[in-house]
């Protein structure tokens, strides 16, 4: 049951700006925009107590209004997300904050909560994350699709586009053509892919978003790489739930399918 006193927050990022999608938040799923969906669905969290959109567009803050949720207007000028919840976050009374991804109409209220108990649990965890056993081989290989690996603890070492763990002896020498990779042996048992909705606590979030970017990050452009190189600890959560985010017009076609299949 939620506490009466708000001490977790969900905050919603959302941008009309979108180099492969513009104005993808009010792109319209079975009469509703992108951006309801994903409101609604977390409100459903049985440990969030409020849910925010964090936005610098007045059209994404009318369609907010619209359904009445609660929106705030953030900078422009915010490189990325996690920078545009700080903003949120640093004027809000708050424990804990959970950055939902705002491209993820179908995200699980359940995955919420699994992210979120960690920190409930153990006050020494600054900040927690998702994944997903990769059940698909070609998503092995898609760069657009991160992979993570972690300790016995399930905190994270690595975060990567490229496949992690390497299976040397299964795949050394082979041909990584696309024909090829089915005939490869298969090691997605062993292989999670990353699911980008995080858990902060308040306190860290705003500290780790004035932290300036580290070379690993920049390099596979990755923001939660900043907080493992400079020592942090990443917790991550096994989830059986499939994560479905919109990345192109296209996209939405799939998550229609899912509508329509009964997905709840």
């Amino acid at each position: 049951m939620k506490d009466s006193k708000t001490a977790i927050i969900a905050i919603i990022p959302a941008r009309y700006g979108s180099t492969r999608f513009p104005g993808k938040s009010l792109a319209l799923i079975s009469g509703k925009p992108m951006i309801q969906w994903v409101y609604e669905r977390t409100k459903k969290s049985r440990l969030v107590n409020r849910v925010i959109v964090a936005t610098d567009d007045d059209r994404i803050a009318k369609a907010v209004a619209a359904f009445n949720g609660e929106a705030m207007m953030t900078s422009p000028t915010h490189p990325t997300g996690t920078d545009r919840i700080a903003e949120v976050a640093k004027g809000l009374d708050c424990s804990y904050v959970v950055n939902v991804q705002g491209d993820e109409p179908l995200i699980q209220p359940d995955m919420i909560d699994e992210a979120v108990a960690p920190l409930l649990d153990d006050p020494s965890i600054p900040m927690g994350t998702l994944c997903k056993k990769i059940e698909d081989r070609e998503e092995t290989f898609d760069l657009n699709v991160v992979k993570v690996v972690f300790d016995e603890k399930r905190f994270a070492l690595y975060f990567s586009r490229a496949p992690i763990p390497w299976d040397r002896d299964g795949w050394a020498g082979k041909n990584q053509e696309p024909g090829v990779r089915s005939q490869m042996p298969g090691t997605e048992s062993h292989m999670y892919k990353h699911i980008g909705l995080y858990v902060y606590r308040r306190d860290f979030l705003l500290s780790y978003s004035k932290m300036p970017p580290t070379p690993l990050e920049e390099i596979e452009k990755l923001e939660q790489l900043r907080a493992l190189e400079r020592g942090y600890k990443i917790k991550v959560v096994v989830t059986e739930h499939e994560s479905f985010g919109v990345d192109i017009p296209g996209d939405l076609g799939k998550i229609q399918k899912h509508i329509d299949r009964g997905m709840k």
